[in-house]
């Protein structure tokens, strides 16, 4: 298992020294960074420019109409618009079909990549096609990793993606990094994304990795192929990190210096499970089947529990950690022969592109899931954020698939709806499916014992796409007289207003919670076909957590605007709309003791909502209603002070409020009122 430490280490020959000896610019994600970093760059900071951006069907639209209204004429980088999102065309609809014709027209226009639907979900494409040693990729993803292959890749929202294309800089401070050093080999039975829930457990918990950058190092490198290094590469977002990075020659860091240490014995991994609602909510397989209602009932699922055992609904093997070569093959070959999964138990898989269906139709991997009753699905991310594969009410989906936050199946509480996601390995759901529903661990000796049959896997980043002809790669400037297919639901943004010199705010929503996701933010699944429409998207806008949230926010009167108070908001996606919504609504203000994610305070400046931080003494201040002045804002956000003076509520109670890190450019976006009115009008001299 996995163990965290924050004591500093280095690299001294082929082990972690405690101490903090040596230089931490000989860190392989400081060579990287460092390669990339633009000169004159003072110390401590990053000002990066990345090789590639890389966005998919439910934010490419977004981001291409903010940077028209900024002043974009071609993408002067690689930029590659894949459409694994939005993939299933049945809600509102040609509202999905519109979105793709506008990112083959975009891609046409200004010179990028489009990957048509059903192809390759983002992350295995950018695997199969763009990533290499050294790179650094963006994306509008929060999963964008590529570390395994030796690529920094950096999930933000689309305001970051927006300033590569106007050829600015990503400003980072420079992060810390806690190598992950890997020993021992993964027992049978036991999979990469039991390895990755463990490593989540261990490093979500108290910020341990929160915009840090992981290193995996160490013997246990070797033991793993590159899919299942892939599954645990793109799991490090689930610990709020930066980004990683894998290490494959330690010559090439020795007496690089670490700023935490978390050593990882793979031979001592279990089967897990990463219960509802977050993929750190994670047990053990053989502690859960011993105790189910101990976990089971305060869910409300001790119906699940027969005799004993624990009968699941659903089982799903998808995406990019899950549909990966490897996985899928070695899932295969737990399945009995002559036996059929029965009807209670909904058994399905997606390959992650296909390339990867191509190749185990031909050696007859899918021929194996079919016969067993399994549905074999196209390359699709909907399991993963609710646009596909529901399951029934008050149902139990277990799923090798990134996220399991609430609500992200597809489940609608609003309408009395619940339904519950819990984190497998393929292995384990295999073993489960053959055990007609019971879940089970798939290290269980009668699985480890049972029959098998031979295929041969293939080593998915070595593939390619097999439609590969029908990927659209196009060159800036080709296609300038190329017009954009502008469907009837992409509507240009609402004009933002700039940040006025008196700020007066109304809260509309108060949430008390540990930590607020985007999901509860901006919900996902059948919501996100309108994301190529502000106006109309922001109707859904904290509609799983707050339903009066909108309401009270179109209420707010003249020369007010709206804002939320949240303790720790912004876990989870990238997506920015969890931000820009809050704008189109006239939001200038969030209230938090601390932001989840670097990505989603960015997404809040780039919106020109405020970031203001509280001292948690005050958090009950911050109630639905709350009215709330800051006066002489813009001067003090123009000087870059720090504490901030407030008054709240009729009795005009004082209280500070606080700034920190923000940068020129950061205050100066916050001045304007948004990123496109600061790319499209004169700076503020600040």
């Amino acid at each position: 298992m996995i163990r965290y430490s924050p004591k500093k280490v280095y690299i001294a020959g082929d082990s972690p020294i405690n101490g903090d000896a040596g230089s931490r610019d000989r860190t392989k994600s400081y060579q990287i960074l460092s390669a990339h970093n633009k000169p004159g760059t003072p110390e401590g900071k990053f000002r990066i420019t990345f090789d590639a951006l890389m966005s998919h069907d439910i934010t490419y639209v977004s981001i291409i109409q903010t940077a028209r209204a900024s002043g974009m004429t071609e993408f002067p980088l690689p930029y590659i618009l894949t459409n694994c999102h939005n993939s299933l065309c049945a809600v509102g609809g040609t509202i999905n079909a519109d979105d793709h014709a506008f990112g083959l027209s975009a891609a046409k226009k200004y010179g990028g990549t489009y990957v048509p639907p059903n192809a390759a979900v983002c992350h295995q494409y950018m695997r199969e096609y763009i990533a290499a040693p050294g790179k650094m990729i963006l994306g509008s993803d929060s999963h964008t990793r590529y570390g395994h292959l030796g690529t920094m890749g950096i999930g933000e929202g689309g305001g970051e993606l927006v300033k590569q294309l106007l050829r600015d800089t990503y400003d980072v401070d420079a992060p810390e990094v806690i190598l992950v050093w890997l020993t021992g080999e993964l027992p049978e039975g036991v999979g990469p994304h039991d390895a990755a829930i463990s490593m989540v457990a261990e490093l979500f918990p108290d910020g341990r990795a929160k915009n840090k950058v992981l290193e995996f190092a160490g013997p246990g490198v070797a033991s793993l192929s590159e899919d299942y290094k892939a599954n645990i590469d793109v799991m490090t977002t689930e610990t709020s990190c930066l980004s990683s990075i894998w290490v494959y020659d330690i010559s090439e860091i020795d007496g690089a210096a670490y700023d935490g240490f978390a050593e990882f014995d793979l031979s001592s991994q279990e089967p897990m499970i990463a219960l509802p609602f977050h993929p750190s909510n994670a047990v053990t397989l053989r502690e859960f089947t011993a105790e189910p209602l101990k976990y089971l009932e305060p869910l409300g699922l001790a119906d699940k529990v027969v005799n004993g055992k624990v009968y699941a609904d659903q089982g799903i093997i998808c995406g990019c950690s899950g549909g990966l070569t490897e996985q899928l093959t070695k899932a295969a070959e737990l399945l009995p022969e002559n036996v059929t999964v029965p009807p209670e138990f909904e058994f399905s898989v997606y390959p992650a592109s296909a390339a990867i269906a191509k190749t185990l139709t031909k050696n007859g991997v899918f021929g194996k899931f079919l016969d067993f009753g399994a549905v074999v699905k196209p390359a699709f991310c909907g399991p993963c954020f609710g646009a596909g594969d529901t399951p029934p009410h008050k149902g139990l989906s277990i799923r090798h698939a990134t996220r399991n936050f609430p609500n992200r199946e597809g489940s609608k509480p609003g309408d009395g709806q619940a339904a519950f996601v819990a984190l497998m390995d393929a292995l384990s759901i295999a073993a489960t499916a053959a055990n007609g529903g019971v879940i089970t661990a798939a290290n269980d000796a009668a699985v480890v014992s049972g029959q098998r049959s031979v295929v041969s896997p293939e080593t998915g980043t070595a593939l390619r796409a097999v439609n590969s002809e029908q990927i659209t790669v196009n060159s800036p400037g080709a296609g300038t007289g190329t017009e954009l297919r502008i469907g009837p639901n992409i509507a240009d943004w609402p004009e933002i207003a700039p940040l006025p010199d008196v700020l007066r705010v109304k809260l509309c929503a108060s949430i008390q919670d540990d930590v607020t996701t985007t999901d509860e933010l901006i919900p996902s699944g059948e919501t996100s076909s309108y994301r190529s429409n502000p106006l109309k998207l922001a109707e859904f806008t904290l509609s799983r957590r707050c339903p009066d949230y909108v309401r009270l926010a179109k209420d707010v009167p003249a020369g007010t605007f709206s804002a939320i108070f949240a303790r720790k908001p912004g876990d989870g996606s990238a997506r920015e709309q969890a931000a820009s919504c809050q704008a189109v609504l006239n939001g200038k203000a969030n209230f938090a003791v601390e932001y989840a994610t670097k990505r989603y305070r960015s997404n809040l400046i780039n919106w020109g909502i405020v970031p203001f931080t509280v001292n948690p003494a005050d958090i009950f201040s911050f109630l639905v209603g709350t009215e709330i002045e800051i006066p002489n804002l813009r001067e003090q956000i123009r000087s870059g002070k720090r504490e901030i003076a407030a008054y709240v509520g009729d009795e005009r109670k004082a209280l500070t409020l606080y700034l920190h890190d923000m940068t020129e450019s950061e205050r100066r976006i916050l001045l304007n009122g948004c990123l496109m009115n600061d790319y499209r009008q004169a700076a503020i001299d600040i």
